[in-house]
This record gives structure tokens, C-alpha cells and sequence, in this order.
């Protein structure tokens, strides 16, 4: 079993930038794949960025490249997404999520969720 806690989220104008982290822990061997993933009211989860704990590369989304990036702890067992740029449309709950095997940004590959943080982004 993976837990995954997210914090990081709040309140932020556009233009501006937050940094959101996902803390692994229990069989953290089990798990090579970490993930972010938004969800805004009324709209599907989507994927935003992911990354190989055991590599470093990485993969995001079309909507946030460039702006967003995924990064990892040293001992891959903390991943970070930071945020710059931030756009209205950026606002939704943000979810981490892990699993073995190849990194896609397709929720419905992923084994294990944090329960979220919610990122705001006023105009």
C-alpha cells in the first residue's frame, strides 16, 4: 500500500506561481510512476504532468508545458509541482497519484490518490 498526501495548495492572483507537494509513504518501492491531476467543478479529471521516480523524465500536459513543473526529492518519495503563470483556468482540486509501470497521464492507470488540495486562481 502507497499514501499519498498532498499540501501546498491556496489562494493565489493570476500571473502568480504556487508550489504543490505530494508526500509518498508505506511500499513506496511499488510505485515508479507519480502524477498530478486536476479535477475542476463539472469538468473531468484531467492529467497535468508526470514523472519516473526512477529516472526523472517527465511528461505534462499541452495546457500547462512550459508553465508547470514536476520534480522529486532526491529519494523520490516527495514529488513537487510548481506552478508559475497561473491562469484562471488553473482552478481546480489538484490530486497526486501513483503506480508501477509506465508513466501516462491517464487517471485510470493509477493504483493509489491523496485526497487533494485546492488551488485557486482569481483574476
Amino acid at each position: 500500500q502507497v499514501q499519498l498526501v498532498e499540501s501546498g495548495g491556496g489562494s493565489v492572483q493570476a500571473g502568480g506561481s504556487l508550489r504543490l507537494s505530494c508526500a509518498k509513504s508505506g511500499s513506496t518501492y511499488t510505485s515508479n510512476c507519480m502524477g498530478w491531476f486536476r479535477q475542476a467543478p463539472g469538468k473531468e479529471r484531467e492529467g497535468v504532468a508526470a514523472i519516473y521516480t526512477n529516472g526523472g523524465h517527465t511528461y505534462y500536459a499541452s495546457s500547462v508545458k512550459g508553465r508547470f513543473t514536476i520534480s522529486q526529492d532526491t529519494a523520490g518519495n516527495t514529488v513537487y509541482l510548481q506552478m508559475n503563470s497561473l491562469k484562471t483556468e488553473d482552478t481546480a482540486m489538484y490530486y497526486c497519484a501513483a503506480r508501477s509501470g509506465r508513466c501516462y497521464l491517464k487517471e485510470y492507470v493509477y493504483d493509489y490518490w491523496g485526497q487533494g488540495t485546492q488551488v485557486t486562481v482569481s483574476s
